[in-house]
């Protein structure tokens, strides 16, 4: 995967949120979740003025980010991190408040990409899922040594699957012949273990467990659940932040964490809002903002994106 081939998903309008945030001297913004860079590159060819912190758990990704950014010099710091040690980070570089910030969750086309990271379970790869593939669990040991209650509260939880504990019923009896090494043969196991009435609709069978295992492998709602209070802190006066998420426990995250950011904190029946119960945050999008059909027609990869953002307009 180069840069060329990567579509950063709803650009023009990350672009547009965040831009008179990002347009003023000495504007930082953080894209929390660099991948590829072309949501960055974006944001440094459009604002001379800005310098970026680009984080991202993935050495690969942060590889090919670098090359892509590398005409910016100085003004573009990357940083092998999780997106929950923004506050470690942030401290390390001296930056006190952020301009902006962006998140682009979910899995990125460099992971999906690239066989040997075994994300995909349309072809048959290694089954690790890590994001980073230097350290951590991978969805083999989840799926060869969590006892069938945790691996159906995974599939479960994290990826709404109504068939749960059959799958890890199965995978468990099926562990016992032959331990798990691969996507293909774990991916044939969900398809068998879903009923045939159901497998005609929704999309390949294994996505929701693939999506599921991902998920826990790499710890994700944890590390945004943390993540995301940590931005909200970090951003100044006029400052922005935007998400974009994939699935529904993604985006329930998000709006929970700006919808108590954008919310008063005066005590009800009160005739008159002090200033100190103001809200920090204003909503700048009108819910969760889907991508255009153009775009959507452009790259299939953004049908399921939602975008949120808000500003903040009190410190505090």
């Amino acid at each position: 995967m180069t840069s060329a081939t990567h579509i950063p998903v709803m650009l023009e309008r990350c672009v547009e949120i965040l831009g008179p945030a990002l347009g003023r001297p000495g504007a930082v913004v953080l894209d929390a979740t660099l991948g590829l860079g072309g949501h960055s590159e974006a944001f440094l060819q459009r604002f001379p003025e800005a310098r970026l912190i680009g984080l991202d758990r993935d050495p690969q990704a942060l590889d090919a980010a670098g090359k892509r950014l590398a005409p910016f010099g100085e003004r573009a710091t990357l940083v092998h991190a999780v997106y929950d040690e923004i506050p470690e980070v942030l401290e390390r570089l001296g930056v006190a408040t952020l301009s902006g910030t962006l998140f682009d969750l979910g899995v990125s086309s460099l992971q999906l990409d690239m066989r040997e990271r075994g994300f995909a379970y349309s072809y048959d790869a290694p089954l690790d899922m890590r994001m980073d593939s230097s350290r951590g669990i991978t969805a083999a040991d989840v799926v060869n040594t969590y006892p069938a209650t945790e691996i159906a509260r995974i599939l479960r939880d994290y990826g709404e699957e109504r068939f749960a504990r059959r799958i890890a019923d199965r995978i468990v009896a099926e562990r016992e012949r032959e331990p798990f090494t691969t996507t293909a043969r774990l991916a044939e196991l969900v398809r068998d273990a879903i009923p045939a009435a159901t497998r005609r609709t929704g999309g390949h069978p294994a996505k929701r467990a693939f999506q599921a295992l991902r998920i826990a492998v790499n710890d994700e709602l944890a590390v945004l659940e943390r993540a995301l209070p940590a931005a909200v802190a970090a951003t100044g006066r006029a400052g922005r932040i935007a998400v974009l998420s994939y699935h529904s426990l993604e985006d329930r995250l998000v709006k929970r964490v700006f919808a108590a950011a954008s919310e008063s904190a005066a005590p009800p029946g009160l005739p008159v809002v002090p200033e100190q119960y103001q809200p920090r945050f204003r909503l700048l999008t009108r819910g969760a903002e889907p991508p255009t059909a153009t775009e959507i027609e452009e790259n299939p990869r953004a049908a399921s994106a939602k975008l949120r953002a808000v500003e903040r307009v009190r410190e505090g």
